[in-house]
């Protein structure tokens, strides 16, 4: 070393995903587990089940009952780590998000798949890239309920929530539900453990991915509050980036309402 030279001690950078610091406070998303909280309007619909097999890679096959089932779910979560300190800075906890799910199969069982989802924070999307869901940013709205007041419907038969998806400053889908009745399920379309693949090619070109598993994850607790179930109009369109449109609208199912809370943890790789 010379006269001039001093030498600087190399500390560890931090941080569960990027950016890392010497503090990890930079890191776009803190470690699991992640504890969410939110009210979820889905719609259950059926497709041509051809439209859904294009979607869904190898090793994954389509459900053997109701294969063309799709679920559309708009959710407005509130989320944060275990220490749930952005529960005190709400800018760091919460978001909305928009997510198509369908069935299929791997090994003789039954999963569900997320094949398309819009989210409008980043880091629900750098959430969505560790968990193998293909996050999107996109502008989703969907009408809340509150118990006083006429400025919101009440979780009650009879009462309507609207819900929006757009992208890329167009309109995706949109939705009016008319709560009915309480129901003992929230739906079935999206009530498996997921079967995800986490990607990432390769930096040298024509090289294999650096990254390519399937994995399976799930809720490492749940509970939610009652499900009504009720009637949906549900109308999607045209994009020349998006193709969510495909999956045309062939036969209603049902619609739902349900507040959940869930705790995420990690998964376990299928292959």
């Amino acid at each position: 070393m010379g006269p001039n030279e001093t030498e600087v001690p190399v500390a560890p950078v931090r941080g569960f995903l990027h950016p890392k610091s010497a503090t990890g406070r930079s890191s776009l998303i803190p470690s699991p587990p992640w504890h969410y909280s939110g009210d979820l309007l889905t719609v259950e619909y059926r497709t041509d089940p051809a439209r859904v097999a294009e979607l869904l890679p190898a090793p994954l096959a389509p459900a053997p009952d109701d294969p063309g089932a799709v679920a559309i779910i708009w959710a407005d979560w509130q989320s944060c780590s275990d220490s749930a300190e952005e529960l005190l800075d709400p800018v760091r906890a919460q978001y909305k998000e928009c997510f198509v799910v369908v069935r299929c199969t791997f090994a003789g069982r039954t999963y569900s798949r997320c094949v398309y989802i819009w989210v409008n924070k980043d880091f629900a999307i750098a959430r969505g890239l560790h968990q193998g869901y293909p996050k999107k940013l996109g502008s989703i709205h969907q009408t809340r309920p509150h118990p006083y007041g006429r400025g919101a419907p009440r979780i009650a038969a009879g009462h309507r929530f609207g819900a929006t998806l757009a992208a890329a400053d167009r309109r995706l889908a949109e939705a009016i539900v008319t709560l009915r009745e309480p129901s003992e399920t929230n739906g079935f379309v999206n009530g498996h453990p997921m079967a995800h693949h986490r990607h990432l090619p390769s930096i040298e070109p024509g090289r294999p991915p650096a990254l390519d598993e399937l994995i399976e994850s799930g809720g490492a607790a749940f509970e939610a509050g009652p499900a009504w179930t009720g009637d949906a109009d549900l109308r999607l369109f045209d994009s020349p980036t998006e193709e969510l449109s495909l999956l045309t609208v062939e036969e209603p199912i049902a619609a739902y309402y349900r507040q959940v809370g869930v705790t995420w943890n990690g998964g376990r790789v299928l292959a």
